[in-house]
């Protein structure tokens, strides 16, 4: 998943961002100001905003209110060094989605960042099933059948990816929007063999289809669609 980091505490920043990198792979888009911030975010492939209240340029909480009054639906997750009562209403009725207190624990931010993009996809558990397919967003692991996958990191986002869409067509360029920061552009020749890998582990097992290519338009769970959840 794709997240966007409003934070202008540099190394707060750069610790943030490297734990959403390295726990749950995330795609990081980092900015430190508020004006920045809401630029990015109207261009609407994030999955999660981490957004700092006291910023430059632009305070947190009008970021909130331009993304909300756009109609965005992106979670938004607010850094605060205020917890009074009054300040925590404020924030959840102007559409802040969870909330967290400075100084905070980096595993507690992703446990709430995980929980966040599931609600936002309509996924409230962590486990994913889809026919006989079946992902644990926590442990992050895949097994079909029973029967536990090893897939490469890559691998691993582009089947949660379509784990959250069960129906939809994918396209080439979403997966690159949500599954990379914004030099995406720069791997756009790499998708097709990561699918291709993935689809050869996922069939492997039963060898029946997983992932359909439709031309010209993306990429598909092909699993039996009366079997979905």
């Amino acid at each position: 998943m794709r997240v966007l980091l409003i934070e202008d505490e540099v190394r707060l920043s750069a610790n943030v961002s490297m734990a959403l990198r390295d726990g749950p792979g995330y795609a990081v888009d980092c900015v430190a100001d508020g004006v920045s911030g809401a630029d990015l975010a109207t261009g609407g492939c994030y999955d999660l905003i981490i957004l700092d209240l006291m910023l430059p340029a632009l305070d947190g909480l009008s970021v909130l209110k331009k993304i909300r009054l756009r109609g965005d639906r992106t979670p938004v997750l607010i850094l605060t060094a205020v917890s009074d009562t009054h300040s925590t209403i404020n924030l959840l009725n102007a559409g802040a989605d969870d909330y967290l207190s400075k100084p905070f624990d980096l595993g507690e931010l992703i446990a709430r960042s995980k929980a966040l993009v599931r609600r936002g996809k309509g996924a409230a558990h962590p486990m994913l099933t889809v026919s006989d397919v079946e992902v644990n967003t926590l442990e992050q692991t895949v097994r079909r059948s029973g029967q536990e996958i090893a897939l490469s990191p890559m691998e691993y986002r582009i089947l949660e990816y379509l784990m959250y869409r069960p129906r939809a067509v994918v396209s080439k360029r979403e997966l690159l929007e949500h599954l990379y920061d914004y030099t995406w552009e720069h791997h756009s020749n790499v998708i097709e063999a990561h699918i291709s890998n993935l689809r050869k582990k996922l069939d492997a097992v039963t060898q029946q289809p997983s992932i359909e290519t439709l031309r010209g338009r993306g990429y598909r769970l092909a699993l039996p669609l009366q079997e979905y959840p």
